[in-house]
């Protein structure tokens, strides 16, 4: 095995270090991409990119995700009692911009399914979870959204990736033996 000579970068210990330096770094952890989408009080479709999705409980089943407190859609999500997560596939970068920008109507022409509490379920996604909102907790500049998982689906699609700025999908490798 050849030694790895890429140097490392150190931008300093503690809170008063660098934040592009620190965002650099936290963008070396690859993370899914999903969509997540809710209803406004109006009816409205909303829906957003983040990557921020994580498992948090298997008993009870519980998601968490951020969105920052400057999101326009922000009132939607903290107040609506139902969320989705469409954990994207690595064919779906187009459904990643879409909901990435601030299009007056990201959902104009695209077809959906009724989840529960009649949030919009995308197609094609890798999995989706169907939440109801169990908390909301501040962190700093974003929310932190707990949800109940209240129904759930996946396929054996390769989920799409973000990493260091970029998209990319997983290659699949046999799993390391156990020795």
């Amino acid at each position: 095995m050849q030694p790895d000579t890429r140097a490392a970068r150190w931008a300093g210990d503690g809170p008063s270090g660098d934040p592009r330096a620190l965002r650099q770094a936290l963008g070396s952890f690859a993370t899914g991409v999903t969509v997540v989408t809710t209803v406004a009080p109006d009816g409205r479709p909303v829906g957003l990119t983040a990557s921020s999705f994580n498992s948090v409980s298997m008993d009870p089943p519980l998601i968490l995700w951020s969105l920052s407190n400057h999101s326009p859609s922000l009132a939607a999500f903290c107040n609506g009692g139902h969320f989705a997560v469409n954990v994207l596939a690595d064919g779906q970068i187009d459904l990643c911009q879409r909901f990435g920008r601030p299009v007056p109507d990201k959902f104009d022409g695209l077809a959906t399914t009724t989840g529960a509490g009649g949030v919009p379920l995308l197609s094609g996604a890798a999995a989706q979870f169907e939440c109801a909102l169990e908390a909301v907790y501040p962190g700093g500049d974003h929310q932190i959204l707990l949800g109940r998982v209240l129904r759930f689906r996946w396929s054996e699609r390769t989920p799409l990736l973000f990493c260091r700025g970029r998209l990319g999908a997983a290659l699949p490798v046999e799993p390391a033996l156990a020795g």
